[in-house]
């Protein structure tokens, strides 16, 4: 989220808050955490917001945005932002296209420039089956609450995500309550959307969408 961060900062004067979930970090810790942890952790830092902001925005990625639309039901939220957003998970086609350019690289001896192998290298290797269990229980836990969300919501998923598939943001797009919604794709990013090339133009629209300017 640091990009996103870093753009919003320079283009409002707006209160920012990123919330570091139990057991992620620079290190993960995430063995015997439980799924409720990592949503009571993001509704403190929320009621902070609440506190001290006349309007509060909330944007999730991936696991996150799942938290936050739950949230976003349970809280006074003005917009809501789904960047990523997995209500599903795994896109097999994708990651068979990344598997297969990761080899590539590794034949020629450059694979530790392959940006998605350095940045899921650590990830796969720190986290155990039980953080991926306590994950799948959340999603069970928050899809069937999404129908409930009626604030503004915009969603935004890269074609090329070979963790979370297209058909997450189509899913969240038919199942989320809200009448005043947007889906955008960008056609080359991958999971990690606010580090791909297309991510300027994402950022224009998550500010224009969170700003309310027309199209």
């Amino acid at each position: 989220m640091e990009p996103l961060v870093h753009y919003l900062t320079a283009h409002t004067d707006w209160e920012i808050a990123v919330p570091t979930l139990p057991g992620h970090g620079d290190e993960l810790k995430l063995k015997g955490i439980e799924y409720n942890k990592w949503i009571e952790h993001a509704e403190e830092e929320l009621k902070r917001l609440i506190e001290r902001c006349d309007k509060v925005y909330v944007i999730g990625f991936s696991m996150g945005g799942l938290i936050a639309s739950y949230l976003t039901v349970h809280y006074p939220v003005d917009k809501l932002i789904l960047l990523s957003a997995a209500a599903y998970y795994v896109n097999p086609k994708q990651l068979f296209f990344d598997l297969k350019d990761m080899a590539k690289d590794a034949f020629r001896g450059s694979l530790s420039d392959n940006e998605l192998f350095v940045r899921y290298k650590r990830k796969i290797s720190a986290t155990p089956i039980t953080a991926t269990l306590q994950f799948r229980r959340l999603v069970a836990h928050i899809r069937p609450i999404l129908n409930r969300v009626t604030v503004p919501t915009l969603i935004a998923q890269g074609e090329s995500d070979g963790v979370v598939p297209p058909r997450s943001a189509r899913y969240l797009y038919n199942n989320i309550g809200s009448s005043a919604k947007k889906l955008i794709f960008l056609r080359e990013s991958k999971h990690l959307i606010c580090h791909c090339e297309e991510r300027d133009e994402l950022f224009r629209e998550v500010l224009n969408f969170l700003k309310g300017k027309p199209e």
